[in-house]
């Protein structure tokens, strides 16, 4: 019976995206392929990382038991994990709840879509602060839905012009919610929201975040 990789699992309010500020359960994965320059959670990244391998009928028994309505599997870089889509269907279906996968871009997110179509994707682009744009599937960019949520998590204002020419060949569906976020602490969220203003104000689905978990828990990186 296969078992995933958990290195961690905990009640939180979502810090971004279009669930921000809901209670959720958060179902980490250890693994990720990449290695972003400013990555909060590289410690389960590692091989050695600790984890607690649950089944598919485990993991759904303890989100039943949690009572939440929203379930948020992220990493490291959960679509790296054989056969998630098993799990993803089974929260979604049989559990009932509202399952969001948080992915790093690189994975080709259509697949899962039409595996799991009720579950949303906040799909990420990196952008060159982060050291791993040569990485990403530039083809998510036209896969992601109005349900899912595209993110830049900007570092600098070259990232930000990035952001200007990948918009700007409309590639991106203008009815897909589309979240500009500062890493913390390389870039102030003023300077965002004025590029927005200068160079994006014709994409109406643009909108500016500040991840809410690290406001209210700064110097954590496990459990929140």
């Amino acid at each position: 019976m296969q078992q995933f990789p958990i290195a961690e699992y905990f009640i939180s309010i979502n810090g971004e995206g279009q669930h921000a500020g809901k209670l959720a359960m958060f179902l980490r994965m250890r693994g990720c392929n990449l290695r972003c320059s400013y990555c909060d959670t590289m410690w389960a990244n590692e091989d050695n990382c600790n984890v607690e391998w649950l089944t598919v009928q485990e993991i759904c028994s303890l989100v039943k038991a949690e009572g939440v309505q929203y379930v948020t599997v992220t990493g490291g870089e959960p679509l790296l994990q054989e056969n998630i889509h098993v799990l993803l269907s089974a929260l979604s279906e049989e559990v009932g709840v509202i399952v969001e996968v948080e992915t790093n871009g690189s994975v080709p997110i259509a697949p899962f879509q039409a595996l799991c179509p009720q579950v949303q994707f906040t799909t990420d682009y990196k952008l060159p602060s982060s050291g791993m744009e040569i990485a990403m599937h530039v083809e998510n960019l036209c896969a992601v839905r109005q349900t899912d949520t595209l993110k830049f998590v900007c570092g600098s204002v070259q990232d930000l012009m990035r952001v200007k020419e990948l918009m700007r060949g409309d590639v991106v569906s203008k009815d897909v919610p589309v979240y500009l976020s500062p890493v913390f602490g390389e870039i102030e969220p003023a300077t965002i929201v004025d590029f927005v203003k200068e160079h994006l104000r014709t994409y109406p689905q643009v909108r500016v975040q500040l991840q809410l978990h690290k406001m209210i828990w700064p110097t954590i990186d496990k459990g929140v």
